[in-house]
């Protein structure tokens, strides 16, 4: 199994990369940063695509239920195309377009120099990609692919429970080459930031957008290694005969929960803040200021830290004590602060700017959409960071509303943002004028009717996702109970709707 990951990951190489971009890494020649963060792109448009589909299957099933389109009593099955979405989405998606793609192109243009620190290191944190995407996607082909869900808690992912041991290894290699990657891109541009920047760059007149991806790469090399470290110890449970997790021996799964949120908290502000710095940098483009300057870089600077120590607001149900549970609780709540600051700061600017310039690009359009689902799913976040209503909601489709709207609503947007702005300003002056002129005319048009029928899409599919939450629908289970067919039903047609109208404005 192993050798054919290989041999679908070097294909895959081969169809994003030229084999002269291959020899010539061999050849000591490495890639600009620019086309760097173009293949990162590419490669995150086959990712993205991948867990787009499977979304669907997964939303398909949910809407048929009692009739199967999963081979009938193979929740298995289920369990690993929800796994593969979750993983695929947060780590081949998420994280290689906003740090590998618009990292490496913004860093080097906006701090003054002509490529990033080391290179070479960042071209073999490219090459590292599509094996690491080959060696996890290759669990779908595998008899009994392991429907762990994406946190891979044990006891699912070890010995007792696991169908299959291939299942996991590949899971956790394609985890681990994804960490090496994503590692060695945020060395780069951290030591690009710190090291290299021009002349009178210092960190009193820095960009908004270098100081939330300074922050972003912090977290990703403290945390990193957290996660790291767990997916060995569950590797050498599963072939070692060692017990970190193994309750029966003296192991405690509550460890592994500790260590997995321990990154898994951060990875969401590593996901969301260089989505807060892409906003900064668009309204910072089209008006003379933004508002509140100090406090914004106070709130990034806040919300890195206070990230990272409430990690255990995702435990409530695993038996803390009452004094654990009201600390985190009353940590959860402080980082409503510092980012209701940001959006009222983001607010303050777009309502006070006397710009023309601001109304005619399209996308500002987004930003709006960007803030109202940001502020829908903070709050919502904000109910679940409170004990008593954590307890009652955990584990049901409330929960999954609350990250979807944060993630795939909130950083997804951010990157619909970037590359409009990107293909504006950074792109299209490289354009043929006549592409020029397409690009111009696609972006003008028909677009303000897909930006309403989107965001109506949205409204439609979450807006129940949250009733049928409160409905204590349990997350992971594609059955329920006939009074909640026609949310369901509803939530379906949304998400077709957002669909839609995405593919046609890619098409566009």
């Amino acid at each position: 199994m192993l050798y054919a990951s290989m041999v679908l990951s070097i294909l895959s190489m081969g169809v994003l990369f030229n084999i002269n971009g291959l020899l010539n890494i061999w050849k000591l020649k490495p890639w600009n940063h620019k086309r760097i963060g173009i293949y990162y792109l590419g490669l995150t448009v086959w990712t993205g695509a991948s867990g787009t589909m499977l979304s669907i299957i997964i939303r398909t099933e949910i809407d048929l239920t009692g009739h199967r389109i999963i081979q009938s009593c193979n929740f298995n099955l289920y369990n690993l195309i929800l796994t593969l979405h979750g993983l695929l989405m947060i780590f081949f998606l998420i994280m290689p377009i906003m740090i590998g793609s618009y990292g490496n192109i913004l860093t080097p243009i906006i701090v003054g120099c002509s490529e990033v620190g080391y290179p070479r290191v960042n071209n073999m944190s490219l090459l590292i990609a599509p094996y690491s995407y080959g060696v996890l996607s290759n669990t779908i082909i595998n008899e009994f692919g392991n429907g762990m869900g994406w946190t891979l808690y044990p006891p699912l992912s070890t010995k007792f429970n696991t169908l299959s041991y291939v299942g996991v290894n590949l899971i956790i290699y394609g985890l681990l080459f994804s960490g090496i990657s994503s590692s060695l891109t945020s060395i780069n541009i951290f030591s690009t930031e710190q090291n290299i920047r021009c002349f009178g760059l210092t960190l009193r007149t820095i960009p908004w957008v270098l100081i939330s991806y300074s922050v972003t790469v912090s977290m990703l090399l403290i945390v990193l290694p957290i996660l790291t470290s767990a997916l060995v110890m569950i590797l050498t449970d599963l072939h070692y005969n060692t017990v970190f997790f193994d309750g029966n021996y003296g192991g405690d799964v509550v460890f592994y929960q500790h260590l997995f949120w321990f990154f898994g908290h951060p990875e969401v502000y590593i996901l969301i803040l260089p989505g807060f710095g892409v906003i900064n940098l668009v309204l910072h483009g089209f008006t003379l200021m933004v508002f509140g300057n100090q406090s914004m870089i106070l709130a990034m600077c806040s919300i890195g830290l206070l990230g990272s120590i409430v990690w255990a607001h995702h435990l409530y149900t695993v038996g803390m004590d009452s004094d654990t549970r009201s600390y985190f609780t009353c940590v959860t709540m402080m980082i409503s602060l510092p980012t209701g600051s940001k959006i009222f700061n983001w607010l303050c600017t777009y309502l006070g700017t006397q710009c023309s310039s601001l109304y005619s690009y399209n996308y500002i359009v987004y930003v709006l959409i960007f803030l109202l689902t940001f502020w829908i799913g903070g709050s919502t976040g904000v109910i679940l960071g409170n004990v008593s209503m954590d307890t009652s909601l955990h584990d049901t489709y409330y929960v999954v509303t609350h990250f979807h709207i944060v993630l795939s609503l909130g950083a997804g947007i951010s990157v619909i943002i970037g590359l409009y702005y990107l293909a504006d300003h950074l792109l299209a002056t490289q354009l043929s004028p006549m592409y020029r002129v397409v690009w111009i005319t696609s972006t003008s048009s028909i677009s303000w009717y897909l930006y309403g029928i989107q965001f109506n899409g949205i409204l439609c599919t979450f807006t129940t996702l949250h009733l049928i939450g409160f409905s204590t629908m349990p997350r992971r289970i594609p059955d329920y109970t006939d009074q909640l067919i026609t949310w369901n039903y509803i939530s379906s047609i949304g998400s077709g709707i957002t669909l839609i109208s995405l593919l046609i404005m890619v098409r566009l």
